[in-house]
């Protein structure tokens, strides 16, 4: 086996036991990484263009739901209730929805996270145990020649490389797509604030003209 290529697949293949099982795991983070920032992406994206579209006055689409909780707080009649208690009312409904359907948006944040912290510690660990390996074959060779340390150190710095590529973009995307989901969440709130009050504005006006013509 040639031990003199850099390439990701040279360094699994020349690794031992231990550190296939550490570099397979980075490996598998590292993707599962890009598939949540991918996810992630097309769900900020998809929200934020949704909001501006509905406040422009054009169909809602993924907000749907949102716009649900609104018409149905705003068919609700109290007895004594002004409008500006009633707009508060929709408002606060349809922001609970909101924070329902962003939640289930962000579900893949949490996981960014935890691979952005716990990856560099299993590269650390395949580091650790390929300097254990090269003080193993010293030990059994008698000879401190860099020809027997060579593999030992060189899979240990493989497993460095393959956790801060798995645990790099799990950190910039994790406080990219998060501070994107923020202004996401900003663009909402401010159609919940136009859309309540379109809603008990017309339910007012209509209301009125109700008691003008009786």
């Amino acid at each position: 086996m040639d031990h003199t290529s850099l390439s990701p697949l040279a360094m699994f293949l020349n690794a031992g036991p231990v550190g296939k099982v550490v570099m397979a795991s980075l490996l598998l983070a590292s993707i599962w990484t890009w598939v949540l920032i991918i996810e992630a992406t097309v769900a900020v994206v998809r929200i934020g263009k949704a909001a501006r579209e509905a406040r422009a006055g054009r169909p809602i689409g993924i907000l749907e739901p949102i716009a649900d909780a609104g018409r149905e707080a705003n068919a609700l009649d109290i007895i004594d209730e002004t409008v500006g208690d009633k707009r508060e009312r929709v408002a606060e409904n349809m922001s609970r929805a909101a924070r329902e359907f962003l939640t289930k948006a962000e579900g893949g944040l949490p996981n960014l996270a935890v691979i952005s912290s716990v990856a560099p510690f299993v590269g650390l660990f395949g580091t650790v145990w390929g300097i254990m390996t090269s003080f193993a074959g010293i030990a059994a060779s008698q000879d401190t020649s860099l020809a027997v340390v060579a593999p030992g150190i060189a899979e240990a710095l493989a497993a460095t490389a393959y956790g801060l590529a798995a645990a790099i973009p799990a950190s910039v995307g994790y406080n990219r797509i998060g501070a994107s989901f923020a202004r996401a969440g900003q663009q909402v709130a401010h159609y919940i604030e136009d859309e309540a009050l379109r809603m008990t504005s017309a339910g007012a006006a209509a209301r009125r003209q109700q008691k003008e013509a009786a």
